[in-house]
């Protein structure tokens, strides 16, 4: 039996589920706009300038996870204070939550959160779909761990009728659904729905889902247009998982559609070396002239990657959640953090750094204490490391020296 707002979906619509509805004509975007300012000789990285309708900002940057609308252990101001220029809520969990209706009341994400720079919202598929593919999503590079759940989440061609957290009560959601919720949240860079596949789907399924999202990137764009707004702009996504034939066929098919932008999508369970793999089939076919974003990637080995083959945008719950669990971000360290919870640090005097003037020893204790302290100053200090590593970035882009600052972040 369908769920019923899949059936109410199919009776509005008026067609059958298998049947495209194609690209819409005259959807543009005035008030957003993406210009490069200096490319690199040797590599394909690149420094634009971004514009929203709540701000421009420069590229490469990096997008902070405010995934239930609040950035872990931190205030807006306490954001902005450090550098951010955009943060991301998460849809998924927005509509879980029940919180779509109130936010709208409150004229969308930026008042309610009191956020007035640029903001992203993804379309909530990941999440959704990593229940399918029997992962809890981590967002790490799609990795987590198999909490084997196969039948928590059903896909059809309308969307996905899926479980939630929260009550147990099912839910669905169809590309209208997360542009509505989209909508209503306010963001300025909204994302069509589309499904995350997993390593352990075939190449025969991974065709199928991949030109199924397509299918819902149509949708998706239609009920952008519809909505008659010139304060949202859409990315289309890039699918096809570790088969470059079917990354092709996905980037030609964006290319062709009226997306403002382009989104990389990776795979549920893939290795460093795929993911890296994944970039260096995508970026030279992707429209150059768009921003690109790559999905969920925090690490600095891989930001200096993707940066290396052209990627303007990265986002990642990275620097907050290893800060919630002790970690500092630091340039030139061994794995570019240092463990603060380790004993070697409880007599340390060292600022953490000179915009944190607190002592390792002051947040070792803090940490051994259970002080919630100490989580608000470690995340704080690794949002400013991550706003340093960007701007080192762009600088480096200009002056031609990015394989020079790549070895000063990872080897010291």
């Amino acid at each position: 039996m369908k769920h019923p707002a899949l059936k109410k979906f199919r009776r509005e619509k008026g067609f059958a589920p298998h049947q495209n509805p194609g690209a819409p004509e005259g959807l543009t975007y005035p008030k957003f706009g993406f210009t490069v300012t200096a490319q690199a000789k040797d590599s394909r990285a690149r420094v634009g300038t971004f514009t929203t309708p709540h701000g421009s900002f420069e590229t490469p940057n990096y997008i902070y996870a405010g995934t239930k609308g609040s950035l872990k252990n931190l205030h807006p101001h306490q954001a902005k204070e450090a550098g951010a220029d955009i943060i991301l809520a998460n849809t998924y969990h927005m509509y879980v939550l029940g919180a779509v209706d109130i936010i709208a009341k409150h004229g969308g994400l930026h008042k309610f959160m009191n956020w007035d720079g640029p903001m992203f919202t993804d379309s909530g598929g990941f999440q959704v779909f990593s229940m399918g593919a029997g992962t809890e999503a981590d967002e790490l590079q799609s990795r987590g761990r198999n909490f084997g759940n196969e039948n928590a989440v059903k896909i059809s061609e309308e969307g996905a009728v899926f479980k939630s957290y929260r009550g147990g009560q099912a839910l669905s959601l169809t590309p209208e659904m997360s542009v509505d919720i989209q909508h209503k949240l306010g963001a300025d860079l909204l994302v069509q729905m589309d499904e995350c596949t997993a390593l352990h789907h075939d190449y025969d399924y991974t065709a199928y889902s991949m030109r199924m999202s397509t299918r819902w990137g149509d949708r998706s764009l239609h009920a952008l247009k519809a909505k008659e707004t010139d304060m949202q702009a859409m990315y289309g996504v890039i699918q096809g998982s570790i088969y470059e034939d079917l990354r092709m066929e996905s980037i030609d098919w964006t290319n062709d559609r009226p997306f403002f932008a382009t989104a990389v999508g990776g795979c549920f369970g893939d290795s460093k070396q795929s993911l890296w793999q994944i970039i260096d089939w995508c970026l030279p076919r992707i429209k150059s002239e768009r921003p690109v974003h790559l999905l969920g990637v925090g690490f600095i080995d891989d930001i200096f990657h993707g940066v290396k083959m052209g990627i303007d945008t990265f986002d990642c719950v990275h620097p907050t959640r290893i800060a919630r669990h002790g970690w500092a971000l630091e340039k030139g360290a061994e794995k570019g953090r240092l463990n603060l919870r380790n004993e070697k640090y409880r007599e340390d005097m060292a600022p953490l750094s000179d915009a944190v003037p607190y002592t390792r020893a002051y947040i070792h204790h803090l940490l051994k204490a259970e002080e919630m302290l100490a989580l608000q100053i470690i995340s704080q200090h690794n949002m400013r490391v991550m706003v340093q590593l960007f701007r080192e970035i762009r600088e480096a882009i200009r002056g031609g020296t990015i394989e020079k600052l790549r070895k000063s972040w990872l080897e010291g």
